[in-house]
């Protein structure tokens, strides 16, 4: 049988080898790497599907380097989540090195917009074939990729979306449904007359952007609140948006709220910054609250482990680094059609199953 698309059966064939699409890009052009026994076997799949390589592709592959950009924030002392993205970032590049694929990484602090503005402009002017971009800035987001779409730049989303944007590909979590799952977790944490308070901990939640209902954090919150309207709980949710993001000031703004809301015995953390209300809650409160909040970080776990938060929410950052490369590269060198949304699982993490987790 004879495949009907070139892309479709580079796909076939590395799922039935059980190895990467790189592998078999390195069997098809004769490239060094891959052992014999793993050659043979991925050339007896090629044979019986009778597959035809993508002549295109070989030749733009040896002819010259194509060069992605990755477009994420820097690891920071309030979280280490973005770690994970670049781990999977560069276990896509040793792959892809091989098969002339550079990658240079244009990392921006996702507490300071101008930072994210002044790295756009690099990548704009290195005009790279396509980027990997974490859209936390909303409106500077929105400006950029309309800037690439202008130029030819084919750029794939990460860890959350903007809707109505013209992306190769969005992979990561639905963050609505996130929000949501977490609030039936909190189903089985409270009595029907707990009070909650839902905290958001990020410098770019602003009004105006909120009220767009476009922000990551947003999103989640409307999942949350979704899951109590829809099965008709009545506990009263209180907010509490952090726009500092300091240990000092989460602090104070947390004393005060609790103070005024003596009632409150859960708390929801909508992004990684779970940690700094957990040590809150060990070293000011004698009576510990429900605590849920996001992602699998070395501080989140540490507090999971001694039972201070209750549940962290993952969705395999990782593999969403991993993932945004390899869709651009089988994209712009194998000229594959990929899917518009790769949503990945929305993983529950307790302190009982957190050491079998890879994000």
């Amino acid at each position: 049988m004879k495949e009907k698309s070139a892309g479709n059966g580079v796909k076939e064939i590395a799922r039935r080898a059980k190895v990467s699409i790189a592998t078999v890009d390195r069997v098809i052009h004769n490239r060094t790497g891959v052992s014999e026994k793993t050659k043979a076997r991925i050339n007896d799949i090629i044979a019986e599907l009778n597959y035809q390589p993508n002549i295109f592709a070989r030749q733009l592959a040896s002819r010259k380097r194509i060069e992605f950009a990755v477009f994420i924030p820097k690891l920071s002392e309030a979280t280490s989540y973005w770690k994970a993205p670049l781990d999977g970032v560069f276990q896509a590049e040793k792959e892809l090195l091989p098969l002339g694929i550079s990658i240079t990484r244009y990392l921006f602090d996702q507490d300071d917009v101008s930072s994210f503005t002044r790295q756009s402009k690099l990548i704009l002017q290195k005009k790279p074939a396509g980027v990997l971009l974490a859209p936390l800035f909303i409106k500077e987001s929105s400006a950029f990729v309309k800037a690439c779409h202008a130029a030819g730049i084919t750029y794939v989303f990460i860890d959350s979306d903007i809707p109505e944007q013209d992306r190769l590909c969005y992979i990561g979590p639905e963050l609505f449904q996130s929000g949501y799952l977490a609030g039936h977790l909190f189903r089985y944490g409270i009595t029907e007359k707990a009070k909650v308070l839902v905290m958001n901990i990020s410098k770019d939640i602003s009004l105006s952007r909120r009220s767009e209902g476009q922000h990551r954090l947003s999103r989640k919150e409307g999942g949350f609140r979704s899951y109590f309207e829809k099965n008709k709980l009545t506990n009263r949710i209180i907010k509490l948006d952090c726009q500092k993001t300091d240990y000092p000031n989460i602090r104070k703004r947390l004393a005060a709220v609790l103070a005024e809301h003596t009632d409150i015995t859960a708390i929801f953390v909508t992004n990684s910054r779970v940690s700094m209300v957990a040590r809150f809650i060990e070293t000011e409160m004698n009576v510990k609250p429900f605590l849920v909040g996001f992602d699998f970080t070395d501080s989140n776990i540490d507090y999971l482990e001694k039972g201070i938060i209750d549940f962290v929410i993952c969705d395999k950052p990782q593999e969403q680094g991993y993932r945004g490369i390899m869709i651009l590269y089988q994209n712009i060198v194998l000229g594959l059609e990929v899917e518009k949304v790769h949503y990945m699982p929305i993983d529950i993490i307790t302190k009982e199953n957190y050491m079998f987790y890879r994000n």
